[in-house]
């Protein structure tokens, strides 16, 4: 193999920036290394497969096996890159067989991802108790949640599936009461998929209120849209023990109090998976995420990283910040892939743009809307939240929308914000990601012509409202 670019992950950053490189360099060699069997799939969309909205596990899948053969890309599953010598440029390979080999490369992607975090908790071994971070984790419990004689095994329709663990959990007796621990954005989407699959669900959270990263006003119009369609939501209230007998899930443990379940959901956070990179002497950064520069460079020469084990630029605060998202991985691993046949392309920032929909409560954020992190990063914040109508109040459809803004009091810079609302309140957060991208102000914001027609928008759109109560709030301290 000649001037090998070897590539170890095959989803979202590994795949897209093997065949962004296989266009752009169609004589050189392309090699990527898959420890597991399954390769370029939607883990966002696997709350709506376990809840039945996606019939068909294959329809999130972007790409096949052979669809990526047909690229002229070496994809070579079940073989997990366990070391990196940078020094030898090589990388040691076992093979679910039992094999070891090196391979040498010319430029290394680490495109490696993350791997659910579950804190206290080991839910191995324990039937009816789960992490949702893989594919194989919602076939078992799409499985699990069925009754045995009603399950349809055709749900789970790709071959890299782990069928004896599907058949499993397929024969287990179904659920009738769910725990989900954490609630973040898989505990309130797993919240909704598992009530909408008829479980009593009950959510936990260990601080005062759901989804942190959007803030309070966002978390508890979720929590009261939860509680509203059967979902009984604990705040302030960490889990203590999952509590299994004969090896299924029996209770969970919190306080002085212990609620009897049949199925566990534990969503407590994820973390890079670095561990390759051991004895490298690699730099990390946030989360101990691998520390990249502008074009996905890591501090070892000649290795890049990208995706969900990668950091990248916040636009906001010019450093480095760790945002595991799917359009993170895609974008950074498209432009590494350009760079590295020849065509230097930026990774580009992020802002941590993120969306999560609580059945009718559409949710979004962006920047920093933490207090201690903007005067961790130099900001003195300032902060507003309004609530305005979504359309025109005489159109039918409109709906309270609650908006927040942060700005920067002594230069008027936007840094963050939220949104939450019934009616199309999510598809907004761009409108301000792309403000915080600009590096606009808040006086500039409002100033922004954006539409208005009685069925999209009230005349004065409610960011636009909400940027108005903002400068007024900075005209007021600055006079």
């Amino acid at each position: 193999m000649s001037d090998p670019f070897v590539v170890v992950g095959a989803d979202a950053a590994g795949l897209s920036a093997a065949s962004k490189f296989r266009r752009e360099a169609p004589d050189r060699d392309v090699v990527v290394f898959e420890k597991g069997r399954w390769i370029s799939f939607a883990y966002c969309g696997m709350p709506y497969f376990i809840e039945g909205r996606v019939e068909r596990m294959s329809d999130l899948l972007s790409l096949s096996p052979s669809e990526v053969s047909e690229r002229g890309i070496d994809l070579r599953r079940g073989h997990e890159v366990v070391a990196v010598d940078p020094d030898r440029e090589e990388v040691a390979v076992e093979t679910t067989d039992g094999d070891t080999f090196t391979q040498p490369y010319s430029t290394l992607l680490v495109a490696t991802g993350g791997r659910a975090t579950t804190g206290p908790f080991d839910v191995l071994g324990v039937d009816g108790a789960f992490t949702l971070h893989d594919m194989d984790a919602a076939a078992a419990i799409d499985a699990y949640i069925a009754e045995p004689d009603e399950y349809d095994p055709d749900r789970a329709d790709v071959s890299a599936v782990d069928r004896e663990r599907v058949d499993h959990n397929a024969a287990r007796r179904a659920p009738e009461t769910a725990a989900i621990v954490g609630g973040g954005y898989v505990g309130v989407e797993m919240a909704e998929a598992l009530r909408g699959r008829g479980l009593d669900v009950h959510l936990f959270q260990r601080s005062g209120h759901l989804l942190p990263p959007f803030g309070e006003t966002v978390g508890d119009r979720v929590e009261a849209e939860l509680e509203a369609t059967g979902v009984t939501v604990h705040t302030g209230t960490p889990v203590d023990e999952l509590v299994a007998a004969d090896d299924r899930i029996e209770a969970v443990a919190f306080g002085e109090e212990r609620l009897p379940v049949d199925l566990a959901v534990v969503g407590v956070g994820i973390r890079p998976n670095v561990e390759l990179l051991d004895g490298t002497g690699v730099e990390t950064g946030p989360a101990d995420a691998i520390l990249t520069d502008e074009h996905g460079r890591t501090s070892l020469p000649d290795v890049y990283a990208a995706g969900d084990c990668a950091t990248a630029i916040h636009a906001v605060t010019g450093e480095a910040a760790w945002s595991p998202l799917g359009l993170t991985a895609n974008r950074a691993g498209r432009a590494i892939g350009a760079t590295v046949a020849g065509t230097p392309t930026p990774v580009g920032e992020i802002v941590g743009t993120a969306v999560v929909n609580a059945f009718d409560m559409e949710c979004g954020r962006v920047g920093l809307l933490d207090e201690e992190a903007a005067i961790e990063a130099g900001f003195d914040p300032v902060r507003e939240t309004v609530t305005a109508g979504s359309r025109s109040g005489y159109y039918p459809g409109a709906a309270e929308t609650d908006v927040t803004l942060v700005a920067d009091r002594d230069s008027g810079r936007l840094i963050g914000g939220s949104i939450v609302g019934a009616d199309r309140a999510a598809v907004r957060i761009n409108t301000l990601a792309t403000a915080l991208e600009s590096g606009m102000t808040a006086a500039e914001f409002e100033r922004l012509d954006l539409a208005y027609a009685p069925p999209f928008s009230p005349v004065w759109d409610p960011l636009l409202v909400a940027a108005k109560v903002l400068n007024g709030a900075l005209d007021e301290w600055s006079s």
